[in-house]
């Protein structure tokens, strides 16, 4: 059976996305100097102004308009003439103290150190919130994530890239990528088509642009990561689409106002696997809907570099203030190479799901991890990025437990 699988990406330049690296940079900043502070901080962006809200409990000082307009002068909106200037752009700040009544929860003990060792340390950590965690992996690709998301996040990598070198003149930050793969029996066989929405100077010529992505963008893209595939491709064929309206000049916030955490299916698995709802970016690790998020990616990618399955989700789900999971489920969609029930036992007796425990793990205040990284281009899969949920080193440990 037949059947197309579609992803998309959206370049470092979207206003959501905007947003959500704004949002990680100030926690970025706090951490720095107090690795204990709590935060919650959202940001919108609209024509001309960016504000900042949220709640936060620190003993850090940092001067946020500067952080915004760092980051935004980063990415590319240097100009009012291309809808967006870091310089002169308004930024308001609306940040109140996190609610006494979640802190309590949070910190039952009152210890908030950067490293919690002890048993009875990681035990009074208690989760930052209830949710709904998902984790997912497939041998679909060597990174060990679904192919189609990889390739669009690729594309918007690339596309980002081309503009800042200038290999492709005229471009702009805002853009979009997506990708649509036909699967055959659950075998990725061909790309069909790609598509590329990307913001321009008023003056380029859509032909022009179109030859130079597929030239310096799509075929690259495609060459680099299918080559690598365990699975023969046909991709002589795939129908290229280039801003389909005919004309991409206003982009940004100036086009589009941006919200954090408003990309949460592109963060994560570009649909492939469940989301459980919570959003990353500008939330400290004591949120679970995000550190749990990534230690289950750990796991589920650990879990197939095992071969103990070709492809599993994890489900796992917290109570506000409980330190051990109230839930988990492990799902291989028959993919399995040993029994279902000992993988969920394994998983159990090898990682250690109390959200002090994964801080420790995963290295997530060690002072060097900047969060800010993981606000493009997606939080998994992105081997050069070395991110620690990314590891493969629990594969021995695992088919231990599994025997």
């Amino acid at each position: 059976m037949k059947r197309l699988v579609s992803s998309e990406s959206v370049t470092e330049g979207h206003p959501d996305k905007i947003c959500d690296q704004i949002s990680d940079a100030i926690l970025d900043a706090m951490l720095e100097q107090d690795p204990n502070s709590r935060v919650a901080v959202e940001a919108v962006a609209t024509t001309g102004l960016v504000h900042i809200v949220g709640e936060v409990s620190t003993e850090a000082y940092v001067e946020i308009p500067q952080i915004v307009r760092a980051k935004l002068q980063e990415i590319g909106y240097t100009s009012s003439e291309i809808g967006f200037d870091a310089k002169s752009c308004g930024v308001l700040v609306s940040i109140g103290q996190q609610s006494p009544d979640i802190s309590q929860g949070v910190d039952r003990s009152g210890i908030r150190s950067r490293h919690n060792d002890s048993e009875a340390q990681i035990d009074e950590l208690g989760a930052g919130d209830q949710g709904i965690m998902f984790g997912y992996a497939t041998d679909e690709t060597d990174a060990l994530f679904p192919l189609a998301p990889l390739i669009a996040h690729r594309l918007a990598e690339k596309l980002a890239e081309v503009r800042k070198n200038g290999v492709i003149s005229g471009l702009r930050p805002d853009g979009k990528t997506q990708v649509s793969i036909e699967f055959e029996d659950d075998v990725p066989k061909r790309v069909d088509n790609v598509l590329i929405s990307t913001q321009h100077d008023d003056d380029k010529n859509q032909e022009v642009l179109k030859a130079e992505l597929k030239r310096n963008v799509v075929d690259p893209v495609l060459e680099e990561v299918l080559t690598r595939s365990q699975f023969d491709f046909e991709v002589d064929e795939y129908k290229l689409l280039v801003n389909p309206t005919g004309r991409f000049v206003i982009g940004g916030p100036q086009g589009d106002a941006g919200l954090t955490g408003r990309k949460i299916i592109i963060d994560t698995y570009g649909g492939a696997a469940r989301h459980g709802g919570g959003a990353f970016s500008g939330k400290d690790p004591s949120k679970v809907d995000r550190s749990a998020a990534y230690m289950l990616r750990y796991i589920a990618k650990n879990i197939v570099a095992a071969k103990l399955a070709r492809r599993v989700e994890l489900q796992a789900a917290y109570a506000i203030g409980v330190s051990e999971p109230v839930g988990l489920y492990v799902d291989t969609f028959g993919t399995a190479n040993v029994d279902e029930s000992g993988i969920e036992e394994a998983v159990r007796q090898v990682f250690d799901l109390r959200p002090a425990a994964i801080l420790s793990e995963l290295k997530l205040l060690d002072g060097e991890f900047r969060f800010q990284d993981t606000a493009k281009y997606g939080h998994f899969g992105r081997q050069k990025a070395n991110f620690p949920w990314e590891r493969t080193d629990k594969v021995d440990e695992l088919r231990q437990a599994c025997k």
